[in-house]
């Protein structure tokens, strides 16, 4: 008797295994059918707006089998400027993947109903780029500055219809339940640099962005000093020894009010010159055009000069200069080697090297990705 109930004890475990098998094997096809590849379907929970209840991506849940296709971590990058607003999906190995980036005018006349709406339709133009094969893992958003780090707040300076503006906020209701960082767009420049553009293998550097403003960062002991505010690095706002030119931020001769693409045109036209753009103004230096020559000059002097200053302060290894004007004239790169090469009884200060970026206009995206994919890099 005890030899037969073993037996239907045993039988019985196997049918319930067997069982289980089964359904096991059901729900594996069901999930192959409704998601090819091995795939699964998760979609954000929803915020303010339906629309995002169907903004599903496709994540990864078990491993790949041979012939299949690997998910790969992305970051949704996001770029806030003075003309422009971008946005843009990083790869994990520091690349803007083609076909996902998008941009709108943010222009210092928009008004910020404006400003919002070109933010939230590069935001969303950009998720939905998203490929079967992108895992997207958090959000980096770099902006002109000064902003508030601890808030999440953004006044840029040459957008008057944003001052603590919740910008961090913004993205994050678009976006919920997604990480999202955000930093002063200089840092992030430099941060690019730092990660995988001209800095590389460099432990003390400044990044550069000489464009409708100009900014700045620091990588100090190979990772980012943002300062309690989250404006360390500031450096258009640095005065230029023998400039007295007004800043919008109150000062006098900030490297910003003597340097920047508009207002070395600006000076450029006191002088004579009759063009209204920084495309304009290098298309007259490489002409030969004196004004021209003598304002990409004074702008160039001036970038050294504050260079030279700031390593003397932090002991920089390098300075990697981006940005639209950065592309006006080589002429802007040799002044300013140049103006620090004046200060030779300090050695240390006249081995700093002063390069182009290594990422052309893709550095502030780059940067904005490095939040998330290069998090280690990123300091107080």
């Amino acid at each position: 008797m005890r030899h037969r109930r073993a037996r239907h004890d045993d039988a019985d475990r196997h049918r319930r295994h067997h069982l289980r098998l089964r359904g096991r094997a059901r729900d594996l096809r069901r999930a192959r059918a409704a998601a090819p590849l091995g795939l699964v379907r998760t979609a954000h929970r929803a915020g303010r707006h339906h629309r995002r209840l169907l903004r599903g991506r496709i994540h990864r849940r078990a491993a790949a089998r041979p012939g299949r296709q690997l998910v790969s971590s992305v970051a949704l990058a996001l770029d806030f400027g003075g003309t422009k607003v971008e946005a843009a999906l990083v790869s994990s190995d520091g690349v803007v993947i083609p076909g996902t980036r998008f941009r709108r005018p943010s222009g210092g006349a928009s008004d910020s109903a404006t400003l919002q709406s070109a933010v939230l339709d590069v935001v969303r133009e950009a998720h939905d780029a998203l490929a079967p094969e992108h895992e997207l893992i958090g959000v980096g958003i770099g902006s002109a500055g000064p902003i508030t780090l601890a808030e999440g707040l953004v006044s840029p300076l040459n957008v008057p219809a944003w001052r603590d503006f919740p910008l961090r906020d913004l993205v994050q209701e678009e976006l919920p339940g997604v990480p999202v960082t955000l930093q002063m767009d200089g840092i992030c420049i430099t941060l690019a640099e730092h990660w995988v553009g001209a800095a590389q293998g460099y432990d003390n550097v400044m990044g550069m962005i000489v464009s409708t403003g100009v900014g700045g960062g620091l990588v100090l002991g190979g990772r980012t000093v943002a300062g309690p505010t989250g404006n360390a690095g500031h450096i258009g706002h640095i005065e230029a020894g023998g400039f007295d030119d007004a800043c919008p931020c109150g000062g006098r001769g900030c490297l910003e009010a003597v340097a920047s693409g508009p207002r070395t045109v600006a000076w450029a036209r006191t002088q004579g010159f009759t063009g209204a753009t920084g495309e304009e103004l290098a298309a007259a230096h490489r002409a030969g055009d004196p004004v021209a020559i003598a304002a990409i000059d004074r702008a160039g002097r001036a970038i050294g000069q504050v260079v030279a200053s700031a390593t003397s302060l932090v002991d920089l290894e390098i300075v990697a200069i981006g940005g639209g004007f950065s592309h006006s004239s080589p002429r802007l790169f040799e002044a300013a080697r140049e103006a620090v090469a004046e200060r030779r009884e300090f050695g240390f200060v006249t081995k700093v090297k002063i390069v182009p970026s290594g990422l052309s206009h893709d550095g502030p995206l780059i940067g904005a990705g490095a939040l998330v994919h290069r998090a280690d890099r990123v300091g107080g």
